[in-house]
C-alpha cells in the first residue's frame, strides 16, 4: 500500500487530511464554525499542493524532452594520438603485370606533385604539370592495351626516374637562395631538358597508339570495301566482281573484291 508511487491526486488528499488533523488539535470540531474553517483550510491546502505538484511534474516532463539524445561513444582503447582506423577500400586489380605499373606510376605522380608544390618558378611548374598529365595517360594505357606494357616499362624504368631525379636537383638548387655560375648553368640545362622531355613523352604516348591506328585503318578499308560491294557508296574506286558462289560449278575460284590500287581484301 505504502510502496506504491503517489501521484498529485493522492498528495492533495493527504494535504487535506493533515490540515484537518492539525486544526482539530486547536479548534473544537464539534462547533459548526470550527468545522467549516477546517474544511475550508483543508481544501485550500489540497488545492495549493496539487497546483505545486502539477507544475513540478510539467517541469520534469519538459526537461526530459529537452535532454539531447545520448550517442554511443567509441570506447575502443587506442594509443595516444592514434586516429580511428578508416575502413579500407579494396583496390581493383588489373592483373599481375598491370598492377605494379599502376603502383609505380602513382608513386611517380605523387613525387612530381610534391616537387610542383616545392618549386616556386611558375615556368617550371607549368612544365611539371604537363609531364604529369602525359605520364598519367601513358600509365593508364597499360589498362586499355596490355600489348603496350613492354614500351611502358621501358619508359618507367629510365625516362621517368631520370626526369624526377633532375627535378629534385633543380628543387635543391633553387632553394639555396643564392646565384652562382654552376647553379645557374645547371638550372638552365634542366629547364631545357624538361622541354625535350615533354616532346619525348608526347611521342612515346603517340607510339602507344600505333597498333590501334593500324587496326582502325584496316577496319575503315574493310568497311569501304563492303559498302562498295553492296552498292551503298557513290565511290567508284572498287572493282566489284561476281560472287564465286553465284557462278556455275567449275568457274575460277578465289576471285575477290579488289581495289583499283591492286590491294585485295
Amino acid at each position: 500500500m505504502f510502496g506504491r508511487r503517489r501521484g498529485p491526486g493522492s498528495g492533495s488528499i493527504y494535504s487535506f487530511l493533515i490540515t484537518w488533523l492539525v486544526l482539530s488539535m486547536f479548534f473544537p470540531m464539534y462547533e459548526l464554525g470550527s468545522l467549516l474553517t477546517a474544511l475550508g483550510l483543508g481544501l485550500v491546502a489540497a488545492f495549493l499542493f496539487g497546483r505545486v505538484s502539477g507544475r513540478q511534474a510539467e517541469k520534469k516532463k519538459n526537461e526530459k524532452k529537452a535532454e539531447p539524445e545520448v550517442k554511443k561513444v567509441d570506447t575502443t582503447v587506442r594509443s595516444i594520438g592514434e586516429k580511428p582506423a578508416a575502413p579500407k577500400e579494396e583496390k581493383k586489380s588489373y592483373g599481375p603485370e598491370i598492377d605494379p605499373i599502376l603502383e609505380e606510376g602513382n608513386r611517380a605522380l605523387s613525387e612530381m606533385g610534391r616537387l610542383y608544390m616545392s618549386i616556386k618558378d611558375p615556368e617550371i611548374r607549368v612544365k611539371i604539370n604537363e609531364i604529369m598529365r602525359i605520364t598519367d595517360k601513358i600509365v593508364q594505357d597499360a589498362i586499355s592495351d596490355p600489348n603496350d606494357i613492354p614500351k611502358i616499362k621501358k619508359f618507367m624504368n629510365y625516362y621517368l626516374p631520370t626526369t624526377i631525379k633532375l627535378l629534385n636537383a633543380y628543387d635543391r638548387m633553387s632553394s639555396q637562395g643564392i646565384a652562382g655560375e654552376n647553379i645557374d648553368k645547371s638550372m638552365k640545362s634542366i629547364t631545357s631538358m624538361l622541354d625535350a622531355a615533354i616532346d619525348a613523352y608526347k611521342k612515346q604516348l603517340d607510339s602507344l597508339f600505333a597498333n590501334q591506328a593500324l587496326d582502325i585503318e584496316t577496319d575503315i578499308a574493310v568497311m569501304n570495301a563492303m559498302l562498295a560491294r553492296e552498292g551503298l557508296t557513290d565511290k567508284k574506286d572498287f572493282d566489284i566482281r561476281e560472287d564465286p558462289a553465284e557462278k556455275p560449278q567449275g568457274a575460277a575460284e578465289g576471285q575477290v573484291l579488289q581495289a583499283s590500287s591492286g590491294t585485295g581484301f
